[in-house]
């Protein structure tokens, strides 16, 4: 049941960053969905074999790579899902960033509550 909560709450963050910047493009709320689960199956099985092999460089700039391989995730994501669309380097960069603000926000309140 938690990983349908986190898989609504992904969905949200990325439609509220899709309204944001004009460099995310979300066709529908059905495209946001499959984006979101491609975006998660791509943190869960990619994104861990990209930090391990990144770890030096990773250490040498203090985890700013991190954001690096958030925005070639959400830039994967896009490529693979039809009617999500990220335009541009930075755009990922950025939405990478307020998608990981936004669903950390509403995660904060499904913690408080299981608690």
């Amino acid at each position: 049941m938690m990983i349908v909560i986190r898989w609504v709450i992904l969905t949200l963050a990325v439609l509220i960053v899709s309204y944001i910047l004009d460099g995310i493009r979300v066709d529908n709320v059905l495209s946001a969905f499959f984006a979101s689960a491609v975006l998660g199956i791509l943190n869960v099985s990619l994104r861990p074999v990209l930090l391990i092999l990144t770890l030096p460089i990773n250490i040498l700039t203090l985890g700013l790579l991190t954001f690096l391989i958030n925005a070639l995730m959400l830039k994967i994501a896009s490529e693979i899902m039809p009617g999500f669309e990220v335009h541009g380097f930075w755009t990922a960069v950025f939405g990478a960033l307020l998608i990981s603000i936004v669903a950390w926000f509403l995660n904060s309140f499904t913690k408080a509550r299981n608690r």
